[in-house]
């Protein structure tokens, strides 16, 4: 019996190269270096291709044929895309989760709020895990497994784009605002509110990607 992805040497390799692309470690436009990743993993490439075909299926890497797996690249007109989709799925989900949050999921939005406060002031850059935890907290908090997959698969991406730019101390700081303010409509109840803050969030941060792609 073959053991699920994620059990597998295959489903290791995954989570180690998502971890590369989505810290920018392995930089948009290069090329995944299959006999390199593969000794610092200490497998085989066979099950490295495995992972590599899986991030491809999540828009992570580009299969192109005869050259290998690249991280893609991205353009203006990629992050309104994502963007448009992003807004409309989170929307809904902060909408949902309004009216569904249960205790616990208030304490932990609470944490994560106050973890990514306490990281900055130490001078740690705003990281990708915990922006990515506060939206997943959010998104589990809607009880809507068919948004949450959709989400995931956008963030990552949108993760993979922002890997490269540079940190905006004004951003960092309006972001954590934001995700303040999320909390408070949800903890509240008010789906309305939720929303609103939701979509000014997120066109916030898509103006600031287009901004940093741009110069």
């Amino acid at each position: 019996m073959t053991p699920p992805l994620h059990l597998s040497l295959a489903g290791q390799a995954v989570d180690v190269l998502r971890e590369q692309v989505l810290t920018g470690e392995i930089p948009p436009g290069s090329r995944v270096n299959e006999v390199e990743v593969a000794q610092k993993l200490g497998i085989s490439r066979g099950p490295l291709r495995e992972a590599i075909r899986h991030l491809a299926s999540e828009g992570l890497l580009q299969l192109v044929p005869h050259r290998g797996a690249f991280v893609p690249d991205t353009d203006s007109d990629e992050v309104k895309a994502l963007f448009e989709l992003r807004t409309a799925l989170e929307c809904a989900a902060a909408e949902l989760a309004a009216s569904r949050r249960t205790d616990v999921d208030l304490v932990r939005l609470h944490e994560v709020c106050a973890e990514s406060r306490r990281d900055y002031k130490a001078g740690r850059q705003f990281p990708y895990r915990l922006d990515l935890a506060f939206h997943q907290t959010l998104i589990d908090a809607a009880r809507s497994p068919r948004i949450a997959e959709q989400v995931r698969l956008v963030q990552q991406r949108v993760v993979l784009l922002r890997s490269t730019l540079a940190d905006d101390p004004g951003h960092t700081h309006a972001s954590m605002d934001d995700h303040d303010e999320l909390v408070k409509a949800i903890e509240d109840g008010d789906a309305a509110r939720a929303s609103t803050v939701m979509r000014r969030h997120l066109s916030r941060v898509c103006a600031q990607m287009l901004t940093s792609l741009n110069r």
